[in-house]
């Protein structure tokens, strides 16, 4: 995430970054409980909404689904970037975590590598394609830390600057609907 902060950062973009609490406190697992989750990122978009109205709310897996969620619920902003967004734990496809994306109102960009094991092709074509307002990015070979292998002819950082640059021009697109 540091690497796309700073590509749009360099793009002209403000972004806020944060840890949720048990990252902060130096643990990996397990995360906190969701109520925990939304009400720090509930927080961090207010902080930076207070400074730049019309602010668009993002995070990978995780963090976007927890972005995800506060849209659904009416927090205030003008679209959703989700990179690698966890359709469904690893494993175990039948576990859906997609219920409440058709009533988020506001556009949603979708990352997702086409080997990512918590979002498989066939359910990112039958549950987030269909999405009114989805935009869906395959990024080819790419696994859910959006890595690809060498024979792909890509590197990390090439994957990286694709997205970086999709996130801008769609999130500048944004700026110009919503009069920012």
């Amino acid at each position: 995430m540091t690497t796309i902060r700073d590509g749009l950062v360099a793009r002209g973009h403000p972004v806020l970054t944060f840890n949720y609490p048990y990252t902060e406190a130096g643990r990996r697992f397990p995360p906190d409980r969701r109520d925990v989750l939304l009400a720090c990122h509930r927080a961090a978009a207010e902080w930076l909404r207070a400074r730049f109205p019309g602010i668009v709310m993002a995070g990978r897996s995780m963090g976007g689904r927890m972005a995800s969620y506060l849209a659904a619920a009416g927090e205030p902003c003008s679209g959703l970037v989700l990179y690698a967004y966890p359709l469904h734990p690893a494993g175990k496809p039948d576990r859906l975590r997609a219920d409440h994306l058709p009533v988020v109102g506001v556009p949603m960009l979708f990352f997702t590598g086409s080997r990512d094991a918590l979002a498989l092709p066939h359910l990112v074509d039958r549950w987030l394609a269909p999405l009114d307002r989805a935009t869906i990015e395959i990024i080819p070979d790419a696994d859910h830390s959006f890595r690809v292998p060498k024979r792909s002819g890509r590197s990390f950082e090439q994957v990286m600057e694709c997205m970086v640059a999709r996130t801008s021009d769609w999130m500048s697109a944004l700026v110009v609907d919503a009069d920012w």
